[in-house]
């Protein structure tokens, strides 16, 4: 995974107020924590961090004060309407340390003939990973499966150094038979000549 380098700037004021005036430069207000230190109120690039964002899991490389940190994002709020970044919360880690975050989980192949649907249980996979090898995501094959087959988190092929941080048998895509819908009974009086 490639680290993509934000230059962050330490801020001071706190509150709607100085929140709408970092939006309005373009930037985003954000918090950084972990390693059992003060959180440190930081201020972000509005449109760097917006395309970083795009990678799931991406490390950020950011330069505060003359240093460099590397964190990952832990929450980010979005403006419901539009969409803009207003908020996010960061969180420190060190190289070989080893993170708890989510990867999706993408399909391959077809399903055998005969009408059925994929489910997915699990859009995304709880793993634990070195917070500078975090895999974007897993590829599932679902060549061939059936009505009544599932795929367990046991049974995807994890990249190496990253574990399961859930139980090895909870289901993450199941095959299910469609079901034809019944008829209702305007449809089945509809073909009946009228009654005169």
């Amino acid at each position: 995974m490639a680290e993509v380098k934000l230059a962050a700037e330490t801020r001071t004021e706190f509150g709607k107020g100085a929140a709408r005036r970092i939006r309005r430069e373009s930037k985003v207000p954000g918090v950084l924590y972990g390693h059992g230190g003060e959180p440190v109120h930081v201020t972000l690039p509005g449109h760097d961090l917006l395309l970083a964002l795009r990678t799931p899991n991406v490390l950020l490389a950011l330069e505060i004060d003359g240093k460099k940190r590397l964190a990952i994002p832990k929450a980010v709020q979005r403006d419901a309407i539009k969409g803009f970044l207003e908020h996010v919360d960061l969180l420190l880690v060190r190289s070989g340390e080893k993170v708890n975050v989510e990867i999706y989980v993408h399909t391959e192949g077809e399903l055998a003939p005969g009408g059925y649907l994929l489910e997915h249980v699990l859009n995304a996979l709880p793993v634990e990973a070195e917070a500078t090898h975090i895999p974007e995501s897993v590829t599932v094959s679902i060549e061939g499966l059936a009505a009544g087959d599932s795929v367990l988190a046991k049974d995807i092929t994890l990249p190496p150094g990253t574990t399961l941080a859930i139980d090895e048998d909870a289901v993450v895509l199941q095959v299910l038979a469609a079901q034809a819908e019944e008829p209702t009974e305007e449809a089945e009086g509809a073909g009946e000549p009228a009654e005169a």
